[in-house]
């Protein structure tokens, strides 16, 4: 079935979809979708070529999910993942060379992926508490 007939069976009734009252735009919680934008364009279901950037399971790093192109009709072996667990900018020069070297995904989920990754990883970081002054508070005059 193409995508242009998936995406108008499940456009309107997607178990993904999340609309809320009083914002226009609809979000979706499908897993392959980078962005959380309910559109054809995002909608990793439905496209052929998905990808997108999760929090590692070991809690440290990100793992890259995306759909392999050779396995099209075997839903169970469809999605795969690469883990990247070294620092925040090594693993972001290796996504952007991963995306590359699969010439085949398109430009804006590459920055999108980016974007959600340099996220996480922010998100991941420990925050390190400041230290208090060892000299004493000035006295008011």
């Amino acid at each position: 079935m193409s995508a242009e007939l998936q995406w108008m069976i499940v456009k309107d009734r997607s178990s993904f979809l999340v609309k809320k009252r009083m914002i226009k735009t609809w979000f979706s919680i499908d897993p392959l979708n980078p962005k959380g934008t309910h559109a054809k364009r995002y909608s990793g279901t439905v496209r052929d070529k998905a990808l997108t950037i999760e929090p590692d399971i070991s809690g440290k790093g990100v793992s890259l999910v995306y759909k392999r192109q050779a396995n099209r009709k075997k839903p169970a072996k469809l999605i795969d993942r690469v883990s990247f667990k070294h620092g925040a900018r090594r693993t972001m020069s290796s996504i952007k060379k991963w995306v590359k070297g699969h010439k085949y995904y398109r430009k804006d989920l590459q920055t999108l992926c980016m974007r959600r990754a340099s996220a996480i990883l922010r998100s991941q970081k420990a925050i390190v508490p400041k230290k208090k002054s060892s000299r004493p508070a000035k006295k008011a005059d």
